[in-house]
């Protein structure tokens, strides 16, 4: 059997991806790569790219608008991590993150990987995300 090699694109469903879209350009430094809607479902999926790196974001808005808010406790996703190369990197995503006004908790220890460091914050729609960094080599 063929090994799974990465992943391709991780799609996350929005509110608005109206107002997601330049959240995660701006804070994540994603490109929007392209856009699709589909008036005959109302579902609108804006696909978002990370420069030079293989890998995608898909911002995903469905029409029913009587969704609860984000909650990691309920099955389905819990967060997403995106990897930076370094500690010194993960320093530089801290700068980054404050300079844009977004709430984030301090790099801390990985309670789950030991030796790796986290900094944890959230979307618009209260999505939880992390910037992670392993341990240096």
């Amino acid at each position: 059997m063929p090994k799974l090699t990465s992943v391709h694109h991780l799609a996350l469903t929005v509110t608005d991806v109206d107002r997601s879209v330049p959240w995660y350009v701006r804070v994540l430094d994603l490109e929007e790569s392209h856009r699709r809607e589909y008036p005959e479902t109302g579902l609108t999926k804006v696909v978002l790219r990370s420069a030079g790196e293989g890998f995608s974001v898909v911002l995903v808005q469905h029409p029913d608008t009587g969704r609860r808010a984000f909650d990691e406790r309920r099955t389905g996703l819990d967060h997403v991590a995106f990897c930076v190369s370094s500690r010194a990197e993960l320093a530089e995503w801290e700068a980054r993150l404050a300079e844009f006004g977004v709430a984030y908790t301090p790099p801390a220890e990985s309670r789950t990987f030991e030796g790796s460091w986290v900094i944890v914050f959230r979307d618009p729609d209260g999505i939880q995300l992390e910037i992670w960094s392993d341990p240096d080599s």
